[in-house]
């Protein structure tokens, strides 16, 4: 870990597939969620379930990657358009809404790693699916606080979001009130602002939009709800699972096995072992557009999400009012998401930039000074309920039986980056010495 890193946790203050409706019954059953058996009361007829119907009439079984679109990001009734699903009173809770510790320690691994490549003049800070905008709030407070280190740095944000519904939200946790935001519904940059700290904000629906400039790129929980096609390993080789109407229950859906093979196969690798595995395109097309950003114009991207190293096969599972949710039952009404498989991304940089991690959750925020941070903020709250809610908020992050091991954080930055020519050599070296990437290695005070 670098020195500042060490340093900062301390110092800071306060297409169709085939319309052929001859299917395989699924034999494959998910862990996280039933069959489909609930009772009639149970399975509401949504406007959504409307819709997915009507086009697996007309087109045949839909991919589950396709269900996953559908449900979530649909213009008029995805999940994701028009809810704050975030909170106590959404269907999930994340890291930087348990805890404003979380948020400030990766304020701090991105002016190490801004301090690390050699203090660039400028930088962009982009943010894929921000959320309410209360990481992002987490890290501007850090950039504020540490104003003397960034003082000659032109630093500007840009925010990847579909949600009309959270871009509004983003907008109100983030900027200056008397400063009014700019609007543009057919542009590529739909609004902009600047933050309560001065600092430009762009909001933007793809990430091909934002300027290939240098950028330190943040994924807080973004990966695990792309859509992923789910493959069942057969006497026949491999067949993707695919979702159908139940021919036995009206207004119901079920998972069937396509009869033969589909274009997402190719995803699948040839050496395969495991019998049920999730493959995500979209995940691979962003990871290579990072990667080619990163090894052009330079920067880091940091990933955080459950997932795994390309050991788990079943993890595609909803989430309503902060439980397990049936995938199949009142579609639009839950959060859908599946584990991200690390090894997979780690394949489709391609060579072009290094990896580094996974690293559970609990190791990279160790690494990065979470307990001297925890300490510093102890020792200036006087106040009971202000030090319990600090102390609950530690074991939500750290715990391995909570976020702590099931969280993970892996990392894209430039070759070079490792081997430090970054930085320049007097004449006394013949090699610069590269400083380690912080949350990547053990804490070393100096």
């Amino acid at each position: 870990m670098s020195v500042f890193a060490a340093a900062g946790a301390g110092l800071l203050c306060a297409g169709r597939l085939c319309a052929v409706r001859a299917v395989l019954p699924c034999l494959w059953r998910g862990k996280y969620f039933s069959s489909g058996n609930e009772p009639a009361e149970n399975n509401p007829v949504t406007p959504m379930l409307r819709h997915l119907m009507y086009k697996i009439k007309s087109t045949g079984p839909i991919t589950v990657a396709e269900y996953m679109k559908e449900v979530l990001t649909n213009p008029a009734k995805g999940y994701y358009v028009n809810r704050d699903m975030l909170g106590e009173k959404g269907d999930f809770i994340t890291s930087p809404e348990i805890s404003q510790i979380f948020g400030e320690l990766l304020g701090i691994w991105f002016i190490s790693e801004w301090i690390a490549t050699g203090k660039n003049a400028a930088f962009q800070l982009v943010e894929l699916g921000p959320g309410r905008g209360t990481l992002l709030g987490d890290i501007l407070r850090v950039f504020s606080q540490l104003a003397s280190v960034l003082k000659n740095c032109d630093i500007s944000i840009h925010l990847v979001e579909v949600s009309q519904k959270l871009s509004e939200i983003q907008a109100l946790t983030l900027t200056e009130e008397k400063v009014l935001l700019e609007r543009n519904a057919g542009s590529p940059v739909y609004m902009k602002g600047v933050t309560k700290s001065g600092i430009p904000i762009s909001w933007y629906r793809d990430l091909q939009d934002v300027p290939k400039e240098y950028s330190f790129y943040l994924a807080h929980e973004f990966f695990d709800v792309l859509p992923v096609h789910k493959f069942q390993k057969t006497p026949h080789g491999w067949r993707e699972v695919l979702i159908d109407i139940d021919p036995q229950v009206s207004d119901k859906l079920r998972f069937v096995l396509a009869p033969c093979a589909t274009p997402a196969e190719a995803f699948i690798q040839c050496d395969e072992t495991r019998d049920h595995v999730e493959v995500c395109p979209d995940a691979g097309v962003i990871i290579q557009e990072l990667s080619q950003r990163i090894s052009l114009t330079g920067g880091a991207a940091l990933i955080a999400d459950y997932g795994h190293d390309g050991t788990k096969t079943d993890t595609f599972r909803g989430f309503c009012g902060h439980r397990l949710h049936d995938v199949l039952i009142a579609p639009g009404t839950a959060d859908l998401t599946a584990d991200v498989d690390f090894s997979y991304l780690r394949r489709m940089s391609q060579g072009k930039v290094a990896s580094l991690g996974p690293v559970k959750q609990q190791t990279f925020l160790r690494n990065m000074g979470v307990d001297v941070r925890l300490k510093v903020l102890l020792d200036k709250s006087d106040e009971p309920s202000l030090r319990q809610q600090l102390l609950q908020g530690y074991d939500m992050l750290m715990n391995p039986t909570k976020m702590g091991e099931r969280f993970n954080f892996f990392a894209l930055i430039p070759h070079q980056r490792l081997h430090g020519r970054n930085h320049q050599t007097n004449a006394c070296q013949s090699k610069p010495s590269p400083s380690p990437v912080a949350g990547f290695g053990e804490l070393a005070w100096r």
